[in-house]
This record gives structure tokens, C-alpha cells and sequence, in this order.
């Protein structure tokens, strides 16, 4: 491995978590030329699971992405997995950026991560930052990124070497039980209705939409929109699998609704923006973009609701324990009872 100059501690300084001189040595032999010189890096502000950095070396930019630095469950921060599927949708119409790197070896950073192209855009996470573009601008944003996620859904997984990125039979009663035992390794309260909704969701498991390649986390601030209001890239690939699509419509919609909710951690309020679409209106769109059937989405709503429940669940888990980066967490743990509460209310009402 090539020996780079050690960058300056007083001018750079580690971002925690990521040694930029080991990053520095690996890049000089997992991608020659992509930077050069001393690191400076920084994380960027918002995640609230994989840490995002941008590093640069003065005249270039690239993402690195790594797990959190603690309570990491098992599969739930898989570094190949996120990479696999962005380096596999590069040459479809899905908009995502170039990789560059995969680094399996804890031994470099601490950690398994992925270097990958940093794409200019905005990736709208509240209401104010859409207000000063008008509604009809965002109502068009809102329809492009309902477009894309239709888009993603409508991929061959085979045509694209993703045939066994996941196994789409039996995908719900699996996500149930996933996410059960995800709340169970990072249960440190009492959380009233929890296994109600667990259970319900468990009876209650209807048969599948076409399997497509799920995305598992899409949402507004997941998406980079240039100035001209076009989605340039796709981002968070960390719960990408095969299976029903129809899971990740229903949470882009709970995203939406938890802004209504009363609680103090909306994850995004952006649905608060005067021409945002409603959710009958965004259905409709997506309907007829993919042609499915979105005649009865109880199940996933409430199935939504609870994996939301259950990642706030670990992200407060990880807070208190003193192991998350970043700011905005305090309220992280507030947040769960609403969402079990509106997951047994979509599962008891809603059709």
C-alpha cells in the first residue's frame, strides 16, 4: 500500500469514526487518482444510522459510508449490501451515484465501507425548505420522486445481476418477524401495543405484490433534486432487498402522515408544504406509473408504521447509550408510542 503524507490533525482532523490517513492509503490502491494529498472530511449532518461523510482532498469531493460506531444489529448495516445494489441500478433509469470503492476489511477504518461519487442536489427534509419554491414547483418534485420510486420498482432485478439479492417468497411474514426481533435486541422500555401490532401484523399477512427491488427507506430527504427540480440520485440503499413494493409506497406515506402525528421527532414534515400532494393523490400517481394493485394497503401501512417504530426504537437505544454522531436525537424516543399506535389504527380501520 502506497504511504500518502500524514494530513495535518490541527488543520483536518478526524471525523469520529473515520481515520482519514488509513482512508487516504486504501484509496491509493483501491482507486488510484481519485484523491490525492492530505484528507479533510466532515460527517453530514442528518443521518440517523450509516454515517455519511464527505471527504475531500482540496480539489475533489467523494461520500464515504460506514455503520454507526456502536450497537451495530445483526444485517442491519450491511456496507456490501447498500453498494452491491447502487453499483447494480447505474446503468438503469434509476438515478444513483457511481461507486468507486468497497472495503470489506475491518482492519482500514474500524469498519466495512464504501466510497461513492457525491452528487450535488437538496435532499428536502422540511416544509420551509420547499415553501420558497411555490406549490406547483413542489407539487412537480413530489410527482418526480413518485415517478422514480415507480421507476426502481419497474427494474428487472435479474437483467440488472440482482436475482438473488434477496428472496422475495414469503418477504411480508419475514419483514414481520425482521422486525420483531429488531425491536427485541434494542427493547430497553416498556412500549405499550408493541406486541399487539407485532401480533396483528403476523395474522394477518396478505398475499405478495410482484416482487421488484425494494429500496426500504424511500422518502424525500433520500433523493438529491437538482435546481431544476430533477431527482439526481437515489441515496440510503442500506435495507434494499427483492420484495414486495408495495412496502416501500406505504412507507413513504407514513413518513408523510408522522408529521400530523403528535409527536415531537417528525422524521421529514415536507408534507406540510402548500402543493405537496395528498396521499390519495400520490397512490393514484404511482398506480398508474407501475400498473399495480393498491386496492387494499391496511397491512402495509401497519407494517410501515412498525418498522418505523422499531428503527426510532434503535436510534433511541443508541442515544442514550451514548453511541449515535450528530445532533437532534433527544426526541428520537418520544416518537415510537404515536407510531404503534397509528400502525394498530391502520391495521383495525384503514383499507
Amino acid at each position: 500500500m502506497t504511504t500518502r503524507p500524514e494530513a495535518s490533525k490541527e488543520q483536518t482532523g478526524d471525523p469520529p469514526g473515520l481515520p482519514l490517513t488509513r482512508l487516504a492509503e486504501f484509496l491509493d490502491t483501491a482507486a488510484p487518482g481519485l484523491l490525492t494529498g492530505p484528507l479533510r472530511g466532515k460527517v453530514i449532518a442528518g443521518g440517523k444510522s450509516n454515517l455519511t461523510y464527505v471527504v475531500t482532498d482540496g480539489a475533489s469531493e467523494v461520500v464515504v459510508r460506514r455503520p454507526p460506531l456502536g450497537h451495530v444489529l445483526a444485517t442491519a448495516h450491511d456496507m456490501g449490501r447498500e453498494y452491491r445494489v447502487i453499483t447494480a441500478l447505474g446503468p438503469t433509469g434509476v438515478p444513483v451515484p457511481e461507486t468507486y470503492a468497497m472495503c470489506d476489511d475491518v482492519e482500514v477504518i474500524g469498519a466495512p465501507f464504501y466510497v461513492m461519487e457525491r452528487v450535488t442536489g437538496t435532499p428536502y427534509r422540511l416544509a420551509t425548505e420547499l415553501e420558497p419554491l411555490g406549490a406547483d414547483r413542489t407539487r412537480a418534485i413530489v410527482h418526480r420522486m413518485v415517478d422514480t420510486l415507480a421507476t426502481l420498482h419497474a427494474v428487472d432485478p435479474a437483467s440488472v445481476g440482482l436475482a438473488d439479492f434477496g428472496r422475495p417468497e414469503g418477504f411480508l411474514a419475514r419483514q414481520v418477524r425482521r422486525w420483531a426481533k429488531q425491536l427485541d435486541g434494542s427493547r430497553s422500555r416498556e412500549l405499550p401495543g408493541a406486541d399487539e401490532l407485532r401480533d396483528l401484523l403476523a395474522q394477518r399477512v396478505p398475499d405478495e405484490s410482484p416482487a421488484a427491488v425494494v429500496h426500504g427507506d424511500f422518502r424525500l430527504d433520500n433523493l438529491l433534486v437538482d435546481d431544476a427540480d430533477q431527482v439526481r440520485a437515489v441515496l440510503d440503499w442500506e435495507m434494499a432487498t427483492l420484495g414486495d413494493p408495495l412496502t416501500d409506497v406505504a412507507l413513504l406515506l407514513v413518513y408523510q402522515r408522522i408529521a400530523r402525528l403528535a409527536t415531537d421527532y417528525p422524521v421529514s414534515n415536507v408534507s406540510l408544504a402548500p402543493g405537496y400532494p395528498t396521499d390519495d393523490e400520490i397512490l393514484r400517481r404511482y398506480a398508474d406509473a407501475s400498473g399495480r394493485d393498491l386496492s387494499d394497503m391496511g397491512f402495509y401501512f401497519g407494517l410501515a408504521y412498525f418498522k418505523l417504530a422499531v428503527i426510532l426504537e434503535g436510534i433511541y437505544y443508541r442515544f442514550i447509550h451514548g453511541q449515535t454522531v450528530g445532533d437532534g436525537f433527544e426526541t428520537v424516543g418520544a416518537a415510537v408510542a404515536p407510531l404503534i399506535d397509528a400502525g394498530l389504527a391502520a391495521l383495525k380501520e384503514e383499507n
